[in-house]
């Protein structure tokens, strides 16, 4: 008669969702924002302008909207885990790939490659997420809210590790002096992607059920207009600001040791906004949180055109860290509160499209305003006024009744 082994004890939900925030660290904090600390470098050393530094985060939007478009279907054919942790470690992989080359087209196509296989990481993550909030794992349950807020906060563990990294990296190099930074993001990432995979393992039934569930009820997004505009224009204006701020503290002379601590401190804000929002993600069912959150985000953009001084610096990398990935978060929330599982993959990866396409035109829109205006400032001003219509257009976004 044979014995069998007893199930392995799952794993308690906060485990799972902080195994689920080293995805966004990768996805978000190396692929996406990791880029800006190493700008200043990559402009000088290959005579970049504004336009053409802004024009490689716009390729990297475009690969972001391709898979985002494609998350769906990736889902319902591998599921939401093995989705997620493929594409976690083809990012990790593509940011490797950044450090071997210096022509610009390799750039822009490894930009492109990156946005592409980091989309469908960040939607397989979020609705593993959404699926996880709430659900009993371990010993007891946890807040839908503070789930959610910790698998996007995730991406400021990325911004804090690209912030001590890539200057050391920096420093080793000679004639390219980036090119070991980027080695160095896509080893990180494959470290991380390594414990997505660990604390992730049994999971993902349900929504590889909803997912597939998804792929026969299309998500309608009528419903959802005020919130999917409000996101657009959050990716928009939010993306010229994490492109171009250091390339902004760096010519106001700011010290290199100031400009990391800014960078870090960014980071931990973002990590801290998984506490500091959550019950007002789980309270509100409208557009509230989207309107909120985009104000907030408006006026930490315009404090560095107010003042120079290092306090009005850092209130605003405080402010805006504790603020913009809770943004994001608020969306997945919006999805959670108002549709039915099987609607979250089609929700998520559309309100993913919308954010793609912001992105796609954010960056070179503040890098050509940057060039004929006569510096970041004006850029910078251009993207909290975007920032402000998508507060006003969230307002506008009503609760809807679940059909369950």
């Amino acid at each position: 008669m044979s014995v069998r082994a007893p199930a392995a004890r799952p794993l308690p939900v906060l485990v799972v969702a902080a195994a689920l925030a080293c995805g966004t660290a990768v996805s978000l904090g190396l692929a996406r924002f990791a880029y800006a600390l190493l700008l200043p470098s990559m402009r000088a050393d290959l005579g970049w302008s504004y336009f053409v530094a802004g024009a490689m985060n716009t390729v990297n939007a475009l690969g972001y909207l391709a898979g985002a478009l494609a998350a769906p279907m990736a889902m319902a054919r591998l599921g939401a885990r093995t989705t997620l942790v493929v594409a976690s470690a083809a990012t990790a992989l593509a940011l490797a790939a950044h450090g071997v080359v210096a022509g610009d087209a390799a750039l822009y196509a490894l930009r492109f490659a990156s946005g592409l296989v980091s989309a469908p990481s960040l939607v397989a993550g979020a609705v593993l997420a959404a699926e996880l909030g709430g659900a009993a794992g371990g010993t007891r349950a946890a807040p839908a809210g503070l789930v959610l807020g910790m698998y996007y906060g995730g991406t400021g563990l990325g911004i804090v590790v690209a912030a001590l990294l890539v200057p050391a990296l920096l420093a080793t190099g000679q004639f390219h002096a980036w090119q070991p930074a980027w080695i160095g993001l896509g080893v990180v990432g494959a470290l991380a992607t390594v414990l997505v995979a660990l604390g992730t393992r049994g999971r993902g039934a349900r929504a590889a059920a909803h997912a597939a569930a998804g792929e026969r009820e299309r998500f309608r997004w009528t419903p959802f207009a005020p919130a999917l505009l409000a996101y657009l224009l959050f990716g928009l204006g939010y993306i010229g600001y994490m492109t171009f701020v250091i390339t902004l503290l760096r010519e106001r002379q700011l010290a290199p040791g100031v400009v990391t601590a800014f960078y870090a401190m960014l980071g931990v804000a973002v990590v801290a906004s998984s506490w500091v929002w959550a019950g007002m993600l789980q309270r509100f069912r409208a557009g509230e949180s989207l309107a909120i959150l985009n104000a907030l985000l408006a006026v930490a953009t315009l404090l560095p055109l107010l003042s120079a001084t290092p306090f009005a610096v850092f209130a605003s990398g405080l402010l805006f860290g504790g603020v913009f990935l809770s943004l994001v978060t608020s969306t997945t929330a919006l999805i959670r509160h108002n549709l039915a599982p099987a609607h979250w993959p089609s929700a998520i990866s559309a309100f993913t499209v919308l954010f793609a396409a912001g992105q796609i035109v954010g960056p070179a829109l503040v890098g050509l305003v940057a060039d004929r205006f006569g510096g970041l400032g004006a850029g910078f001003a251009c993207s909290a006024a975007v920032l402000g219509l998508g507060a006003l257009a969230a307002t506008r976004q009503r609760a809807l009744p679940i059909s369950r």
